[in-house]
């Protein structure tokens, strides 16, 4: 019998290999934080598997594991970047602090940049999660090099975001702007309030 590695990987929740967030759009920041949770927990399942199937081969369990990888930066990350742009970023580029400003520039760039990678990235995920097992061929350095990168571009963003960026906005946002952006995250994940 084949070994599993699901239950390695993956929590029981609604969507395999993520824990919905202990928040919902009533606390849009709170969310935004949980969603950088499961960024790293996707991006850490990508990393496993690229270990198993280096270590392993690749099976079911590998084809599951990029299934869950390719749904949560197909649907929740782009989310994620509209609720930023939305929200988070216009109030603080219009604001006076000029180092904030340029650290949300950046951000903003990373996201196109990110958008771009993982274009990349999920044509590599989509041949690990599509291939039948038993045709599989192993992924190339080039292949592995693209999964890569697109994982290195998470972690000063998400530590800009969380360490000034939300900060700022928090400071800067008034009630009622934080409350349409509430009802605004909900609409758009098909939440009715």
């Amino acid at each position: 019998m084949a070994e599993r590695i699901e239950p390695r990987w993956v929590d029981s929740a609604p969507l395999p290999g993520h824990r919905a967030p202990a928040v919902g759009v009533e606390s849009p920041f709170e969310m935004l934080e949980a969603c950088h949770e499961r960024v790293q927990r996707s991006l850490k399942l990508l990393q496993r598997l690229l270990r198993y199937l280096q270590d392993k081969g690749h099976d079911d369990s590998a084809r599951n594991a990029a299934r869950d990888v390719l749904r949560y930066f197909d649907v929740a990350a782009p989310l994620h970047h509209q609720d930023e742009e939305l929200h988070v970023f216009p109030p603080l580029l219009a604001g006076a602090d000029l180092s904030v400003r340029r650290v949300v520039q950046k951000l903003m760039q990373d996201h196109q940049q990110m958008d771009a990678a993982w274009r990349t990235a999920r044509l590599v995920l989509c041949t690990v999660a599509d291939t039948p097992v038993g045709s599989w061929v192993p992924l190339q350095p080039d292949q592995l090099g693209l999964l890569r990168h697109f994982a290195g571009l998470y972690g000063q963003h998400i530590a800009d975001e969380e360490g000034l960026v939300y900060p700022a906005a928090r400071r800067t946002l008034a009630p009622e702007h934080v409350q349409a952006m509430s009802v605004d995250m909900g609409f758009r994940r098909g939440i009715k309030c």
